[in-house]
């Protein structure tokens, strides 16, 4: 068994698509439409075959209740895993990339997080254990 696909919900797919490929880096990897609905996922370009992160539309209610009430509490809806928060934070503000929590060094991690203007708060991770 293994992770295929994993959905974060976001406010504009078009939006959503061009700050995960233009700004992250990742690569589109499937994107069709079969009446109002829209499957569109991106990959990372260091695993073009792996996890499928779904960009899913929170037009669905549940969606939206879900994305809405995870930022309320300030809980990131993803976790990326980097070699360098520092660079990767330093490299996404220069793009003009907001963080609401600037690098810090935590239990067994270094850590940011940043807000993707799709409605979702997304925390980089470097792990510093293992």
């Amino acid at each position: 068994m293994r992770i295929k696909w994993t959905t974060l919900y976001v406010d504009d797919q078009d939006r959503a698509l061009q700050f995960y490929t233009d700004t992250l880096g990742f690569q589109k990897k499937a994107d069709f439409t079969q009446g109002n609905y829209r499957w569109l996922t991106v990959v990372s370009p260091e695993d073009p075959d792996g996890t499928e992160l779904v960009l899913e539309s929170n037009a669905n209610p549940a969606g939206k209740a879900y994305q809405e009430a995870i930022r309320a509490q300030g809980r990131p809806a993803a976790q990326f895993l980097v070699n360098d928060v520092q660079a990767e934070h330093d490299r996404l503000v220069a793009k003009g990339v907001k963080f609401t929590v600037p690098v810090t060094s935590t239990t067994g991690s270094i850590i940011a997080v940043l807000d993707d203007s799709c409605g979702n708060l997304i925390q980089l991770v470097k792990l510093t254990w293992g």
